[in-house]
């Protein structure tokens, strides 16, 4: 399956010629592996791939017996996994390497000797626990690979052309169609229910059956809570109590994710940690509330404790929300795919919405306040993004309304601003100064 990040580890080869090594963090199960396994594939002569989750003391050893012998280093290396090593022309890639962080310590070296390219992948690569005790080489490169974005997905079940049209559409602000803009929501509602894990859309692509796809999302979701068991050491029952209740706090009107709903007596201040942990492992994705919209530079006016907690993949959070229940015979299935989804379903729609704008390089912030003694002050906007140098607000709707009464009082509140936009089931439009888009167009801002 085509994935976008292909082209940016290509742009890097070309640019860098080895001057810096690709440090490509993302979630468990997101296709990290898959991806730098085929460009090595396609634009190297050899490759050296070492998966540090499954080698050996001996293989380890080689690196910590050899650190200053890279001549020798190599040499092992190669007649240990059969690989020639041809200079310029290799790219070694060290898979899973939180789980030896010697190695990691040694990107310095290896790039500065400059023999060869690097690729570093794995999870939970920047807990604290990861990087203890090394030195984080500054040669590093950070990419970042997420779940499959709905042009992804569309090419996935071969309608890759449609989105061009609808990028087309975005750009000149006109409306795509009733005919089209149906086909495209239809993809949509299909792309939220399966979401961007690659293993489940390469499911769906197959079979397009829900139950199948449901299954290997379960799998996942049991993954995540096996890494939580494993590496969240001190606050473990902090990071697994916050992830259990993310579908929860999400079907509330007030997305805000409740503090004490994890206990009477708790803290922001006591579970801040658990939150980053889930965030550092690409598991969840946090918005702020910026309590100054006005100002370019949101995260200097973050207003920690009131965030809201989005799971990685929509498909994933459908499937925790349901997890009790066969999700491929629910109803809640029928009503995604019929245009069905009620007030509290709205979270998906909301979610899917956060996990398009990440994916597109944006941060994830929001306004929220709260007035009792003037109503006219109390409002709340799904998110702030930054565009032609203005913060832009976002509202997010799970149907066709065209309900403005929070970007109104934004607007008046804050009128220097940017553009406001409406992100929702119907087609682009645009109303009294605000701008209408369908949300499958949310990654184009």
């Amino acid at each position: 399956m085509e994935r976008k990040a292909y082209a940016h580890l290509l742009e890097w080869k070309e640019t860098m010629h080895g001057s810096t090594a690709i440090r490509l963090d993302g979630a468990r199960r997101v296709g990290k592996t898959y991806l730098v396994k085929e460009f090595a594939k396609n634009e190297y002569k050899s490759s050296l791939y070492i998966d540090f989750s499954l080698a050996d003391r001996k293989i380890k050893d080689i690196f910590v017996e050899n650190a200053r012998d890279l001549d020798l280093l190599f040499n092992k290396l190669s007649r240990a996994y059969g690989v020639t090593l041809y200079r310029r022309k290799t790219l070694v890639i060290f898979d899973e390497i939180q789980t030896f962080p010697f190695a990691r310590q040694m990107i310095k070296h290896f790039v500065e000797d400059g023999r060869y390219d690097y690729i570093e992948t794995g999870s939970l690569i920047s807990i604290q626990s990861n990087i203890e005790n090394i030195l984080v080489p500054s040669e590093e490169q950070q990419m970042y690979l997420y779940p499959m974005d709905f042009e992804e997905f569309l090419k996935a079940m071969g309608d890759g052309d449609l989105i061009g049209y609808l990028r087309e559409c975005y750009e000149k602000k006109t409306p795509v169609g009733n005919a089209i803009h149906a086909r495209a929501m239809d993809w949509f509602r299909q792309y939220m229910l399966v979401g961007g894990m690659p293993q489940a859309v390469s499911e769906y692509a197959k079979s397009k059956d829900f139950k199948r796809v449901d299954i290997i999302k379960k799998q996942i979701l049991n993954t995540y809570r096996s890494d939580i068991t494993r590496f969240a050491k001190g606050y473990k029952e902090k990071v697994e109590a916050i992830f259990d209740d993310i579908p929860s706090e999400l079907s509330k009107k007030n997305k805000k994710f409740k503090i004490t709903a994890l206990g009477e007596n708790a803290r922001m201040r006591d579970y801040e940690n658990s939150f980053m942990w889930l965030a550092d492992g690409m598991i969840s994705s946090l918005c702020f509330n910026a309590s100054d919209p006005s100002s370019v530079g949101l995260s200097m006016y973050l207003d920690r404790p009131t965030l809201k907690c989005y799971m990685c993949d929509t498909g994933l959070l459908v499937t925790h929300a349901l997890m009790d229940r066969d999700g491929a015979d629910n109803s809640f299935y029928r009503d995604i795919l019929l245009d069905r989804l009620g007030v509290n379903e709205g979270m998906f729609m909301e979610n899917i919405v956060a996990q398009m704008l990440q994916a597109s390089g944006n941060r994830l912030f929001y306004y929220y306040r709260s007035d009792a003694g003037n109503a006219e002050n109390n409002m709340e906007v799904d998110f702030l993004i930054r565009a032609d140098r203005k913060i832009c607000p976002i509202e997010v709707k799970s149907s066709s309304s065209d309900s403005v009464s929070s970007l109104k009082k934004f607007h008046r509140r804050f009128p220097n601003t940017g553009q406001q936009i409406i992100l929702y089931t119907g087609d682009v439009k645009t109303a009294d100064g605000i701008l209408y888009l369908p949300a499958y167009m949310a990654p184009f801002l």
